[in-house]
């Protein structure tokens, strides 16, 4: 049965009228609404007397978005990141008042520290660092020629950025406000629709290998895009906030449920390509009740709780219909496949009963006041890359440091707050060269279009109402640029570039020699970070992150043998599916990079799984020592070759499983650890794993034998 065939039927005219006129509207709400808010805190930023209103009206342009959630994520990170950045610039002016090369030192070390950080955290948490280094650049470098001004200027950049944070925030959520909840809410929507037909689709008998690859990241995408929303939705809905923990709990119980379905259908496959039809098709004759139970109109928008009592019958018509289907089996081999592939599915519909729990929890039009478990999604960071872009950010702000004083250029602190702000930036971007690169040529071309404002339409204007007459239209044009996905560097370089150079102050100054020799700075300053990726290239889509990766993926294995049991199993999967989706990301699709990791996901998912529960039922079960001693020496052989596998210890991994199979047959307290432990041993001969390369062909295939 193909799970994957649906038809593909084009949307009427009128639909496709109708979303695209929707998206415009979209995109000029967004022009407004950033307009808007610009030229507030502008106007607010001269009414309070502030140093430097441009600073404040660049910070509206870094956050804008078109969702109203978004916008405050942004701007909290930000204030945090600028308040960090507020203290260590205190910190190092404190330090090092009288020197100045210990001062850039100690600067240029706080930056790429800022730039490390940002590595290391998804979402707007990345850009609180950067903020934080850019922050400290912004504060003491103006000061490095009177460090006791450095008060002066620390209240003054957090009093600009402050208020533009708060007219950013108030006017997204005031001004015909876009709520990311809504977003959210079709998207686990639509993860749960997706999941649950799938199933259901899927209980007819084998899935193609290449369908279930597909599935599997689907599954991956689903979930880190639903933790991804949800981490930014907190910030702008009550219930939304108050949801948090069950959401996060939705979701870890997804993807649980998730990776026994995929082992199930592994283990069919195996059986079938093994020629254990009878096995197989036992097995499948004990799904079927799960296809029926969740045979309801779910994507009519059904509540999730009518599913509950048909999975409770369901899990009764198979709790009774197992023994009459094992009793028609033949051979001991084909009861024991049987019994794993039993004891799997049981698993499963535990698993998805949870599940649906969970949905129908979230769809109660009520918050159901008991706490729900408490679970986090934690990430698969890696700190050698992290380490490159300190190094990186450090180097860069040194050279600049050591060009400025040496060569006494005045603008030399103008050059290294640009460099500071486009090294963090981008320090996680999977092609940091080339969106520099289209940000510095956006940035040009925002600066042509300031100069040209600035000297040949302000000069003529008068009055704050006619500085956004004539400055609107310029802005405009990069806005719409920045909606677009192919220009949205370009668009965001000419924005900030734009901003930047106008300068505003109160009142304007026109300046072309000061303002041509800032240019320059900026653009030297912009050059600089571009020129440090490509001498210090970043690790990000390079084959030396992608190897530690795919062996921190393969670690997960030994970390579902060794770390202890409380959590992990949330670790275990949140990690994975973190790893994978960066692993994807960074790969290109369909190539054999790709498919060489998402069979290594594949099979990192389904024995982890199963090692967590094999160790969570031995702890359960007494047993004789020595059979306790054999299944500890399987579980640490596996943990083994996970870590470095090759031929030998795939053969030592081989024999440890199979001899903890015959120690546990033969004592009656060890047969509910077997289904475990025959399950990792399928998976260890599957011919069309990633291990398989690791096979020698005449024990692995004297070893297929004896285990069908």
């Amino acid at each position: 049965m193909s799970v994957d065939a649906t038809a593909i039927v084009s949307p009427p005219t009128r639909t496709v009228v109708v979303d695209t006129l929707r998206d415009e509207a979209g995109v000029w709400l967004f022009v407004f609404k950033t307009l808007l808010a610009f030229y507030l805190t502008g106007w607010l930023a001269m009414r309070f007397s502030l140093a430097q209103p441009s600073t404040a009206m660049l910070t509206v342009i870094i956050v804008a978005n078109r969702q109203s959630g978004m916008v405050l994520a942004k701007s909290f990170y930000r204030a945090i990141g600028t308040l960090a950045g507020a203290v260590a610039a205190f910190v190092i002016v404190g330090l090092f008042p009288q020197q100045r090369e210990l001062f850039l030192l100690a600067l240029s070390l706080w930056i790429g520290l800022c730039a490390g950080g940002a590595t290391l955290y998804r979402n707007f948490k990345s850009y609180a660092f950067v903020l934080g280094g850019y922050t400290a650049a912004i504060i003491a470098v103006p000061v490095i020629n009177h460090p006791p001004a450095v008060f002066d200027s620390a209240v003054a950049r957090i009093s600009e950025v402050l208020l533009a944070l708060m007219v950013s925030g108030a006017v997204n959520d005031v001004v015909l406000p876009s709520r990311m909840r809504d977003v959210l809410r079709r998207t686990a929507r639509a993860q749960f629709a997706h999941f649950i037909g799938f199933v259901q689709g899927s209980t007819g008998g084998t899935i193609p290998r290449d369908a279930m690859e597909n599935a599997h990241l689907r599954f991956v995408r689903d979930a880190v895009t639903l933790e991804d929303l949800r981490s930014s939705v907190i910030f702008e809905d009550a219930e939304a906030r108050a949801r948090s923990g069950h959401l996060k709990l939705f979701n870890q119980r997804f993807m649980a449920a998730s990776t026994s379905f995929q082992s199930l259908h592994h283990l069919i496959n195996r059986l079938q390509r093994n020629g254990q039809t009878a096995s197989a098709k036992a097995i499948i004759e004990l799904y079927a009740p799960i296809g029926a139970a969740l045979d309801a109109p779910i994507e009519a928008g059904a509540a999730a709780a009518i599913l509950l009592p048909r999975l409770v019958a369901a899990r009764k018509t198979m709790a009774a219909r197992a023994p009459l289907l094992r009793h028609g089996l033949v051979g001991p081999n084909a009861v024991r496949d049987f019994d794993t592939g039993a004891s799997l599915l049981l698993r499963f519909v535990e698993e998805l009963h949870d599940y649906v729990e969970s949905a129908a929890s979230l769809q109660a039009p009520r918050l159901v006041l008991r706490t729900p478990e408490r679970v986090n999604f934690e990430r698969g960071n890696d700190f050698a890359s992290a380490g490159l872009a300190v190094f990186r950010t450090t180097l860069t702000m040194l050279v600049l440091g050591m060009f400025w004083i040496d060569s006494a250029w005045p603008m030399g602190g103008s050059a290294m707050l640009i460099a500071t702000i486009f090294a963090g930036l981008f320090a996680t971007a999977a092609d940091p060269v080339r969106a520099t690169r289209s940000i510095l040529a956006g940035y040009a071309t925002g600066m042509t279009a300031g100069f040209l404002c600035v000297f040949f339409v302000l000069t003529r204007m008068d009055g704050y109402g006619l500085l956004v007459a004539g400055t609107a239209p310029f802005l405009m044009v990069g806005l719409m640029l920045l909606m677009q996905p192919s220009v949205a560097s370009y668009g965001l370089g000419g924005c900030m570039g734009f901003a930047y150079i106008l300068a505003v102050k109160n009142p304007m100054v026109f300046d072309p020699s000061s303002f041509l020799n800032d240019v320059i700075a900026q653009l030297i300053g912009l050059s600089a970070a571009a020129i440090a990726f490509i001498v210090v290239p970043p690790a990000i889509g390079s084959h030396w992150l992608r190897r530690r990766q795919l062996e921190r993926l393969r670690r997960q294995v030994t970390l579902a043998a060794e770390a202890p049991l409380a959590g992990l199993r949330q670790r275990f999967e949140s990690v994975n599916h973190d790893l994978f989706s960066q692993i994807v990301a960074q790969t290109a699709p369909g190539s054999a990079d790709s498919r060489a990791l998402i069979a290594w996901a594949l099979a990192v998912h389904e024995t982890g799984g199963a090692l967590i529960a094999l160790r969570q039922d031995r702890l359960t079960h007494r047993m004789p020592e020595e059979v306790d001693r054999c299944i500890a020496v399987a579980i640490d052989a596996l943990a083994r070759f996970y870590e470095r596998p090759d031929s030998a210890g795939y053969a030592r991994t081989r024999d440890a499983v199979a001899n903890a199979i015959d120690r546990a047959s033969a004592e009656p307290s060890a047969r509910p650890l077997l289904d475990h432990l025959h399950l990792i041993r399928l998976a260890l001969l599957d011919g069309e794993s990633a291990i398989a390369d690791y096979m020698s062909p005449t024990p692995a295939a004297q070893e297929s034998t004896h285990a069908s």
